[in-house]
């Protein structure tokens, strides 16, 4: 479409009445003409011809292969052309690709999406391949594939391009957790884990060279966010749960694999305490309209049913009571090494929840003669921790 856009000043959050009055009675800071009356004019004027028939633009596809170059060079152009999260890569050369592409059997060339980090530009199209691409320069294996394909699929970018510091988080359930030994105990929010690292950063850098996000075109968070660069990527403890997992509540057979996409603003901090400091906790967050998903270990969700919680919805009813908001805003994930009976707090809202199953070889995993793994965080059950 042929939009008409007329521009006040900005910003207009948290600012004085008499102000924002004096951006409707002033100038528009792009055209220099009267706001008002150029508004006026963009509603009731007649459409021109070439607002009938508009020219749809379509930016030059991006060649498949780059010209041969030294390392040094080509690590060089990643940067500069801005197709990085500035943290040093993996170059994508057609070998690393092609390994790369055993992860699936997909066809290398089927299109699986197209994505924008912002609604004034086309849609990138985006085909299997260029999904591998993208998991050879954030570090990956042919294991992590399944999961990047269908975090693809859904076609969400880890960011908008919103003025707010918006951030993501990616949650992953069902089998495939173990299969590429993923981290749902311990530390699993640290970085201690390699598949919660790449794949985390994987979505990051889907969202820069699918999304084409560049700050002050199509990017606008005025401060940025940290959580952009891993997106919180954990797996959920669904074993040491006291509650069904996450995936089985929306629907899901639990030995299905899932992964889950989260957005919201702020993660709050580490709190102690029952279900009635829970509802505090959320009654004074003021942002998202007092939505939240509460991260828990499994030792709270093991004091939540001593408290007399038998499932999830029972909690989320009480909650949102106490809060004085809706249940449907509210949701529960069971995470950590029960060393301390902590949860945090975050304003993060599910986005949507995809099958990783139809992205997975036939024959299986595509795992590595000896798959890479990080040391394993000593096991804390039953009271007895570091033996």
């Amino acid at each position: 479409m042929f939009l008409r856009y007329v521009f006040p000043p900005h910003p207009v959050g948290f600012i004085p009445k008499e102000k924002l009055r004096g951006y409707v009675d002033g100038i528009n800071p792009v055209s220099g003409k009267p706001l008002m009356p150029e508004m006026v004019e963009a509603l009731t004027k007649p459409l021109t011809e070439e607002e009938k028939n508009p020219v749809i633009e379509k930016r030059p596809k991006r060649p498949r292969l780059l010209p041969p170059d030294t390392e040094e060079n080509l690590y060089r152009l990643f940067i500069e052309n801005g197709w990085t999260d500035g943290n040093p890569i993996i170059l994508p050369t057609e070998e690393r690709v092609a390994e790369m592409l055993t992860g699936t059997d997909r066809d290398p060339q089927e299109v699986i999406g197209r994505m924008s980090v912002t609604t004034h530009q086309e849609r990138l199209e985006y085909t299997v391949e260029k999904v591998a691409v993208i998991a050879v320069m954030a570090g990956c294996r042919p294991e992590h594939l399944p999961v990047l394909l269908a975090i693809a699929a859904t076609e969400i970018p880890a960011f908008p391009s919103s003025t707010t510091s918006f951030s993501s988080m990616i949650m992953v359930n069902g089998p495939i957790r173990h299969e590429i030994g993923m981290n749902c105990g311990l530390a699993a929010l640290s970085p201690f884990n390699y598949a919660n690292s790449v794949i985390g950063r994987a979505w990051t850098l889907m969202s820069i060279n699918f999304g084409d996000a560049r700050p002050g075109d199509t990017f606008m968070h005025s401060l940025g966010h940290p959580i952009n660069y891993n997106n919180l990527c954990h797996a959920e403890n669904e074993e040491d749960s006291a509650f069904e997992p996450y995936h089985v509540e929306k629907g899901f057979k639990p030995e299905e694999s899932t992964v889950t996409l989260f957005r919201g603003w702020n993660y709050n901090g580490i709190n102690l305490g029952p279900a009635k400091a829970m509802a505090e906790a959320l009654k004074r967050q003021s942002s998202m309209g007092r939505a939240g998903t509460f991260i828990m270990d499994p030792l709270v969700s093991a004091h939540l049913k001593d408290e007399g919680f038998k499932t999830k919805e029972e909690l989320r009813q009480y909650i949102a009571k106490e809060a004085e908001t809706f249940p449907q805003m509210i949701n529960f994930i069971v995470v950590g090494g029960q060393t301390n009976p902590m949860w945090a707090l975050t304003d993060y809202t599910p986005s949507i929840t995809v099958s990783i199953d139809e992205w997975i070889p036939k024959t299986g995993i595509k795992k590595d003669e000896k798959p890479i793994r990080m040391p394993q965080p000593v096991l804390c059950k039953d009271g007895i921790c570091g033996i």
